[in-house]
């Protein structure tokens, strides 16, 4: 199956240009949504992974601490001036949602908005989400996820050898996935086409 991390930055870096005007209405509702989910204090330390060309940010509380994360550079470039022209401060930078470059408990927030559909490991970048969120920190998710108590059908993997190459995986699961990283899902809401899109608010389980 070609997704592999040097194929989503080369091609995220091919879609950069014509990715808001594809993404940014379409998923608008969702995006507020699924931030409305979290339980937003001042000052708190944000980072945004797999964050594109930060459509998130307007929906974001202003006082906040944000950092944002992308693997293409095309859209991190296009993200650091949406934050200018919004007048929001964010640390800007290109990395691999796999290997975060950040220390352990370091985030109150992390959001992970159309990135576990998206990359080759999400085991490994929500493994990373839990390592770099604080004990009380929240996991907000949204993206498209399948029924989470089946797994795919032998037409939904064909399908998915051609959708997951040029646009998203079809067959994941949302709630085995946050809680196969040590997760406990609080909120789990459709949010776009039926079930299809969902947004998912997530703390740390206890140890």
């Amino acid at each position: 199956m070609l997704n592999t991390t040097a194929w989503n930055r080369l091609r995220y870096g091919l879609y950069a240009p014509l990715y808001d005007a594809v993404v940014e209405r379409a998923l608008r509702r969702a995006r507020r949504e699924a931030l409305a989910q979290v339980h937003w204090r001042p000052g708190m330390r944000v980072l945004l992974v797999g964050a594109g060309t930060g459509l998130d940010l307007p929906w974001l509380p202003r006082d906040l601490e944000l950092h944002a994360t992308d693997l293409a550079p095309a859209m991190v470039r296009r993200l650091a001036r949406r934050a200018e022209a919004l007048d929001r401060d964010v640390e800007a930078a290109v990395m691999d949602a796999e290997a975060l470059d950040f220390p352990d408990g370091h985030f109150d927030v992390v959001v992970m908005h159309l990135i576990l559909a998206v990359m080759p490991d999400p085991a490994r970048g929500l493994a990373e989400a839990h390592r770099v969120l604080a004990d009380d920190g929240q996991l907000c998710v949204m993206d498209k996820f399948q029924a989470d108590d089946r797994p795919a059908g032998l037409g939904r993997r064909a399908l998915n050898l051609a959708t997951s190459a040029i646009a998203t995986d079809i067959t994941r699961r949302a709630r085995p996935l946050l809680e196969g990283a040590g997760f406990v899902v609080e909120a789990d809401t459709p949010v776009l086409m039926g079930s299809l899109f969902r947004a998912l608010l997530a703390r740390k389980g206890q140890a």
